[in-house]
This record gives C-alpha cells, sequence and structure tokens, in this order.
C-alpha cells in the first residue's frame, strides 16, 4: 500500500526526481528537525519548540506545511485545550531517511571519540549500519547503480 504526502499546488525543482521532490516536501532544515522529534515522541507545539529551539513564527510556519503536504496530522488533544500533530504513515516512511541521515551524521560529522547520541532497538543495541541492497540482495552502491529515466 502506498501511502502519498499530498502534494497540491507544488513547485516542483526538478519534477521527474524523486530526491528532488522529496526535498521540496521536507527537505527544509527545521522540517526534517520536526519530524525527527515527532518519531521521538513530540507530539505539542510546545514540544517541538522545546526540543529544537525554533522560533514559534517558523514553527508554526513549518507545522503547517508538514500538515499541509501530509506529513503530519493535526488531532484534538484529550482535554480539548490544544492541537497535537501526529505522523501519518507518510510521515512514518520517513524513518529510514532520518536513520540514514543520522548514520551518515555519526560517521562524517563527529571527531573519533566525540559523544554524541545513539539510536537503539527494542534490544537495547545501537541500530545496524543501513545499506541498500538490489532486487538479489547484493549490496548496492554509487559504482553498482544508475538512474534510469522514464519519458
Amino acid at each position: 500500500m502506498t501511502h502519498t504526502a499530498r502534494c497540491g499546488d507544488m513547485d516542483w525543482t526538478d519534477p521527474p526526481c524523486p530526491v528532488a521532490r522529496t526535498l521540496d516536501l521536507v527537505g527544509e532544515r527545521w522540517s526534517l528537525l520536526i519530524v525527527r522529534d515527532a518519531m521521538d515522541g513530540a507530539r505539542s507545539f510546545g514540544d517541538f519548540q522545546h526540543r529544537t529551539g525554533i522560533a514559534r513564527n517558523i514553527l508554526s510556519d513549518r507545522l503547517r506545511r508538514l500538515v499541509e503536504r501530509g506529513i503530519l496530522k493535526r488531532q484534538t488533544a484529550p482535554s480539548g485545550r490544544r492541537q497535537l500533530y501526529v505522523l501519518t504513515d507518510a510521515g512514518r516512511d520517513l524513518f529510514t531517511l532520518i536513520v540514514a541521515m543520522r548514520q551518515w551524521g555519526e560517521r562524517h560529522a563527529f571527531a573519533p571519540g566525540e559523544a554524541h547520541s545513539v539510536l537503539v532497538g527494542d534490544s537495547g543495541l545501537p541500530m545496524a549500519e543501513l545499506r541498500p541492497t538490489d532486487s538479489h540482495g547484493s549490496t548496492a552502491n554509487v559504482n553498482t547503480t544508475a538512474v534510469l529515466r522514464e519519458d
């Protein structure tokens, strides 16, 4: 089952490219940090602001855009007093992207031995390194893949 983000009247940077479309939808820094924090349990405006330190006006704009694009949805809190933001199926599908960015950062954005957060699974052990595979299960990389353009 495909869970499509809503695209509406988007002006695509490179219309046939899935990478460019993904960046057009969620590639802005604050948007990805909001998605990251939603995956970590943030739900309210205050949760996102506290975790990111983002200015209120920017946070409000990014939450609105993520809702419009189908990445987050609004729900009324049980108290009925405030709105909560939860990931949609399309938002949850960004998990692999967030893990890949995290692992890239662990390899390339920290000095050896520098402290950083660690993503662990249910076992309490760090996640295995993500590696793309081809349709036969062999490791795929930039030297073993090509982009085919559809007309």
